[in-house]
């Protein structure tokens, strides 16, 4: 491991992995024993207190094996490592930028909620309001695999706020996300005479996500004309590896693609961001309601959904995609 430090790292990272299963299994081994403990008490003696106890712990425990259980779902190959992900506005005008905001607000609470690290990386301000597009990375265990399942394009019906007569507007925004290779897995040689390296000021679109500085750094592969941004950390120098790091997962996911098509497999369908390809709709107006086409899952509290709570519409997709031939149920 001294001699060979990229080998150690990963040896360390799944070590970490192990041990975080092995706790995991422990505290559920713990949490059933106080069940049976509490259930051998109560067949002798009728304790309300005892009862409210026990249905407590039952609650926690079926939680905690629902988690494990949607754990065990994600088996791909990057499931359990970080990602990045990028929103783009589509149809819909100023309405599709204020979405894609909303969405962006939206997935950092989410990952919020997950306990998971979220980092704004790069974003583009819209014309009027909101967004044109956004990169954010994610970090924390299963982010990819559980991320990966909002891939693809998100419809929004509303009255528009833009609009001076109120009328009703269909405005779509997408998610794209892709695996962010550990530095020590990259594969991707990048001569340095293919990079085109800008440095520019970062917008405030991020509100206080977004340092507002003269360090914002841009890179351009030149002969694929992938480009990679980051416009949060305090340093040139440190955006500009974060860039490079962004950089080189999205040239390796095009080397996959080239070699074997297996991003197909990671990406799913692409679609254009209009009408007819969306894989959840969110409706304001004139019913309030969210809905998958996927799996059909539906909420009417669409403002808790908004606010972040997307944690059913991910575990319905990640049940249908293990779904024999990707059925339905």
């Amino acid at each position: 491991m001294w001699n060979d430090p990229a080998r150690g790292q990963r040896l360390t990272t799944e070590l970490a992995r192990l041990n975080d299963d092995i706790d995991r299994h422990a505290r559920l081994s713990r949490q059933l024993d106080d069940v049976k403990v509490l259930d051998e008490l109560l067949s002798s003696e009728n304790d309300p207190d005892l009862r409210r106890e026990l249905d407590q712990k039952l609650s926690a425990l079926e939680s905690e094996l629902d988690r494990l259980e949607l754990s065990k779902l994600l088996s791909g190959e990057y499931d359990r490592g970080d990602a990045v992900a990028s929103l783009h506005a589509g149809a819909g005008g100023i309405d599709s930028q204020d979405w894609a905001e909303m969405l962006l607000r939206m997935y950092l609470r989410w990952a919020e909620r997950e306990g998971l690290e979220a980092e704004l990386d790069e974003v583009g301000p819209g014309e009027e309001a909101g967004i044109k597009s956004a990169t954010f990375t994610v970090k924390g265990p299963n982010a990819y695999g559980l991320l990966s399942a909002e891939r693809g394009v998100h419809r929004l019906v509303r009255r528009s706020p833009f609009d001076q007569a109120h009328r009703r507007h269909t405005s779509f925004a997408s998610l794209d996300v892709i695996p962010l290779l550990p530095e020590e897995d990259s594969e991707v040689e990048i001569d340095p005479k293919d990079l085109r390296i800008d440095t520019y000021r970062s917008s405030s679109a991020g509100g206080q996500h977004v340092n507002v500085t003269d360090s914002a750094v841009r890179i351009t592969h030149i002969p694929t004309g992938i480009t990679a941004a980051c416009q949060n950390e305090r340093s040139q120098m440190q955006n500009r590896a974060v860039a490079m790091r962004i950089l080189k997962a999205r040239l390796a996911e095009r080397a996959r693609r080239e070699r074997e098509q297996r991003i197909e497999n990671l990406r799913g369908e692409r679609r254009d961001i209009e009408f007819g390809s969306q894989i959840r709709s969110y409706v304001l107006h004139p019913y309030r309601m969210v809905k998958d086409h996927r799996t059909g899952v539906e909420s009417s509290n669409v403002d808790s959904v908004l606010d972040g709570e997307v944690e059913a519409f991910i575990e319905a997709e990640l049940h249908r995609r293990a779904t024999p031939a990707g059925g339905s149920g």
